[in-house]
């Protein structure tokens, strides 16, 4: 019913030129403006957050997806659903169980397309499966946008399609050409880097090691009950999120304070890390797939050695 119409999640980021700023909340919330930006043909619906978001039970991602479905029901139907299959910028959220098969189903039902971003997230870092969506669901989207680790640094990106959007495309007439696309350095740059994913393990290593920091992450979370709330995310993409020693079971404080604390005596120790999140207190742990256990060590011991140096 409404093709130009599109449903993205809060803190969404997918891109910075005009047309992608327009469905990253992210993006524009950051403006003096921000509210004024909000284009009509896009529709927001909640960070399916089960740590500190209005759904904490099991069946907080179906409820979630009820907003995908109310804005379906209220317009007749939208264009496309995008989503990040881990959200980066969003606080490293994780889609819970059940959502992204409720958002789906919601969003086809009209003749919609959904999108999974795997810029951040693709090419193995979930460790389990090579897309992060795999790792999160059983869906299959009908467009995946890549880049980023496809190039391991190149600047490369890519896009997957059904067949029938790619007929569908196909039959509008309109062509569709890019001075560099498909250049032979790029193309060469690409099956290289998945050539070494595949002959070094990087996905294994990235589930193994990922798995380990993970645990790691988790015994820092008991060492320190009243600093770090929640630990989250698969493989190589993990968050951490800081709270403050007053919060409570109802009333979950974050501490963006400590977060910078700890991103910034990292960085003192040559570990680079990010913060992001609505409230900017979720470190954001997305290193090279060849990380070791060595590396990982060296993290945890810097986190724990920032929270115990932390002063209120």
């Amino acid at each position: 019913a409404n093709p130009g119409d599109a449903v993205c999640i809060d803190g969404a980021y997918h891109g910075h030129v005009q047309s992608i700023v327009d469905i990253s909340p992210y993006k524009w919330r950051q403006c003096t403006d921000g509210e004024q930006y909000h284009k009509e043909h896009v529709h927001i619906v909640s960070i399916p957050d089960t740590y500190r978001g209005v759904h904490r039970g099991a069946d907080a991602g179906e409820r979630y997806a009820e907003e995908v479905e109310k804005i379906v029901e209220l317009t007749g139907g939208v264009g496309c659903f995008i989503h990040e299959s881990i959200m980066g910028c969003g606080g490293q959220i994780e889609m819970p169980p059940g959502y992204l098969e409720k958002a789906y189903s919601a969003v086809r039902s009209s003749g919609g397309l959904v999108v999974a971003d795997e810029v951040q997230t693709g090419f193995g870092r979930a460790g389990s499966h090579f897309w992060q969506f795999q790792a999160n669901s059983d869906v299959v989207p009908d467009i995946v946008s890549m880049g980023k680790p496809m190039g391991n640094g190149y600047p490369i990106g890519g896009v997957a399609v059904r067949r029938e959007v790619a007929d569908a495309f196909a039959s509008s007439g309109i062509e569709y050409f890019n001075t560099y696309g498909g250049n032979s350095v790029a193309c060469a740059i690409g099956e290289a880097v998945l050539d070494t994913i595949e002959e070094d393990g990087m996905q294994e290593n990235a589930g193994a090691i990922g798995a380990y920091t993970k645990a790691g992450l988790e015994a820092v979370k008991e060492a320190f009950p009243t600093m770090v709330g929640d630990v989250r995310g698969q493989g190589l993409f993990l968050g951490v999120e800081f709270i403050h020693p007053k919060s409570t079971a109802e009333e979950i404080i974050p501490h963006a304070q400590l977060t910078k604390w700890v991103v910034d005596e990292l960085k003192r120790g040559r570990v680079i890390t990010s913060r992001d999140g609505p409230d900017g207190n979720v470190l954001k742990i997305k290193p090279p797939l060849t990380f070791s256990e060595q590396d990982a060590d060296r993290l945890l011991d810097g986190i724990k050695g920032a929270l115990e140096s932390y002063n209120e």
